[in-house]
């Protein structure tokens, strides 16, 4: 009963601040003064004429004249919001504009909403692709799978800036790096573990594919109906044939046996404390169902003193945040002008989290940094500019790194 009346006080509350003032949480703000008929001339007509010239002779001059290099479009078609579902374009807007708050917050990046109002991905695609001009990145954002691979591998093809769906990849970043340390900690190398993935939607076909391109070798998944095994039909998707092994295991307590990790994206108690107790030793438990997870930290230590235990909540150790990833992320990428985001570039941001958490010193309830902490911004940023560098997708250079980070602690104001 008093959990049901915290939670009305929540939505009261939330609601309250929403319709406060300006309604909702975002505006524009201007770069540049309008305060005179001089002001007016400059930065509308006629003088506005001349930066159109010049982008239309050298459209990279874009990011010269235009927001566009600092400019991420948050897009949505509201079929996977939060742990609301389908709730449409519409109703996402309050959980978009929410993002771009993020972005601003923590990456000092400009961020627009854009909810798309259709199922159909084609549609998604095509109305996606036709805006992005403007913007120098694209973040999807709560978009049902398995359509959310489509749009985003579609949209890449075609565009020639970030695309980056962040309930995928942000996700999957943030575990990669908590895993990193946990590993660490109990002295076990990458390419020994077996990994279970409980779930197959978008995150955890991310994790794991991120996981496995680090070096996990062993990966069993499962869904609803148990374990993804070859031969399997009911249920599955090209995605899912991708996780597909050969096993007797059928269940997540016959695969979960002899587990060194466990990656929960599915439902609550999924994975029990008898679970627990059959894993390796020194077990490594993500349990990242919202808002409440596969097991509890306190259940799982009960089974286990030994567990390094994650969840996706702020009320306990070691959260899994994607606020910890995208802002980074993008500012990272849209400073170098990169093409895309890619492996190279969410491996540097895991490695760039993880040494941060391991900087303040690796212990069972410190293997991921907290959301507030002011390095993030320097330290994921820069890692993820340099590999965009590195790996040959950054369309500008930096010549000096340390200047840069120097510029990058200064957003911090």
């Amino acid at each position: 009963m008093k959990m049901t009346e915290n939670k009305q006080t929540l939505a009261e509350q939330s609601l309250a601040l929403h319709a406060k003032g300006r309604a909702g949480k975002i505006s524009l703000t201007a770069t540049k003064p309008l305060n005179t008929r001089a002001d007016l001339a400059l930065l509308y007509s006629p003088g506005v004429a001349a930066p159109c010239l010049e982008i239309e002779k050298t459209p990279a001059d874009a990011y010269r004249y235009t927001a566009k290099g600092n400019l991420v479009a948050v897009v949505s078609n509201g079929t996977a919001v939060l742990g609301l579902g389908d709730i449409g374009a519409l109703a996402s807007k309050p959980v978009m504009e929410g993002k771009a708050v993020l972005f601003k917050r923590f990456g000092d990046v400009d961020a627009i909403d854009i909810e798309i109002d259709s199922h159909d991905p084609d549609k998604v695609v095509e109305a996606a692709a036709l805006t992005a001009t403007g913007f120098g990145g694209i973040n999807l954002e709560d978009i049902k799978a398995p359509e959310c691979f489509y749009i985003e591998t579609e949209l890449k093809k075609r565009l020639n800036i970030p695309v980056f769906h962040d309930d995928q990849h942000g996700t999957a970043v943030v575990v990669a790096a908590g895993l990193v340390n946990g590993l660490k900690l109990t002295g076990k190398k990458i390419e020994d573990i077996k990994l279970v993935v409980n779930g197959a939607g978008a995150a955890a076909i991310a994790c794991a594919s991120l996981l496995r391109a680090m070096g996990v070798k062993q990966i069993t998944m499962c869904d609803s109906k148990g374990v993804i095994y070859k031969g399997r039909t009911a249920g599955m998707n090209p995605y899912k044939e991708t996780f597909t092994v050969e096993t007797s295991a059928r269940t997540l307590a016959e695969a979960v046996k002899g587990a060194d990790v466990f990656l929960g994206l599915s439902v609550a108690g999924a994975l029990t404390g008898d679970m627990v107790k059959t894993m390796a030793d020194k077990p490594i438990i993500f349990a990242l169902a919202n808002p409440n997870p596969e097991i509890t930290p306190v259940d799982a230590k009960a089974a286990n003193p030994d567990a390094i235990v994650a969840t996706g909540r702020s009320d306990y150790p070691n959260q899994v945040n994607n606020v910890l990833g995208f802002p980074y992320i993008f500012r990272g990428a849209l400073d170098v002008r990169a093409r895309e985001i890619n492996e190279a570039m969410k491996e540097a941001a895991a490695h760039a989290l993880a040494e941060l958490a391991a900087a303040d010193g690796l212990n069972a309830e410190n293997i991921i940094p907290d959301p507030f902490d002011a390095r993030l911004l320097e330290t994921v940023s820069s890692a993820v500019a340099k590999a965009a560098c590195d790996s040959g997708v950054a369309m500008a250079s930096v010549s000096d790194w340390d200047a840069y980070k120097r510029g990058l602690k200064a957003r911090k104001g």
